[in-house]
């Protein structure tokens, strides 16, 4: 599979949004209670004990500000990227509501050359991630959220679930549980 022809999101798939969630509500918000495999649904009112507006306030702290709030890339996300942006052009096709934050966060962990190969689209929901995965003319698209995934299959889009534990046992599709699963996938030695 081409390289320019595979998206990825960025939120549970290239960054650690969930350890940063788990982080900033255990030293901000003073839920000690949980942990990263505690979050079982995509949904995290529906699993944790937490109300709905600080979930909203802690997420809406990572979205716009991700590098104040420190998020993390994924184990091997960095490196499995940067070989592929070498020779490609990426997507990152991500929800959030704008793309500045993810620009920034990038430019912090990628070498600055590999920049101009990496293509950002910010759609501010994560229902609307079609018309631009065809826009972009991707055909595997990688994505933690099971309802995206599924969504493109009437698409002629491939998805590729990336594992986590609020997508574990909710699917049949492709998978993958990490990033050394994406390079083998694609078969590019890191």
């Amino acid at each position: 599979m081409p390289l320019s022809e595979i998206g990825f999101d960025f939120d549970g798939v290239i960054a650690d949004t969930a350890e940063t969630f788990v982080r900033i509500a255990v030293e901000k918000y003073g839920y000690n209670s949980f942990s990263k495999t505690d979050i079982t649904n995509f949904e995290l009112e529906e699993c944790l004990s937490i109300p709905k507006e600080t979930v909203e306030k802690i997420f809406t702290e990572i979205l716009l500000d991700s590098l104040g709030t420190g998020l993390q890339p994924m184990p091997g996300a960095i490196e499995t990227l940067s070989t592929f942006a070498r020779s490609s052009k990426l997507t990152i096709i991500t929800a959030r509501p704008i793309d500045q934050p993810v620009h920034d966060w990038l430019e912090t962990y990628f070498d600055s050359s590999l920049l101009v190969n990496i293509h950002i689209v910010a759609t501010g929901d994560h229902d609307d991630k079609i018309r631009h995965i065809h826009a972009n003319r991707i055909k595997y698209f990688v994505d933690d959220r099971v309802a995206t995934c599924q969504s493109l299959i009437n698409e002629d889009i491939h998805p590729i679930v990336y594992n986590q534990p609020w997508n574990l046992g909710r699917h049949n599709l492709a998978s993958v549980s990490g990033w050394e699963d994406i390079a083998l996938l694609i078969n590019i030695p890191r």
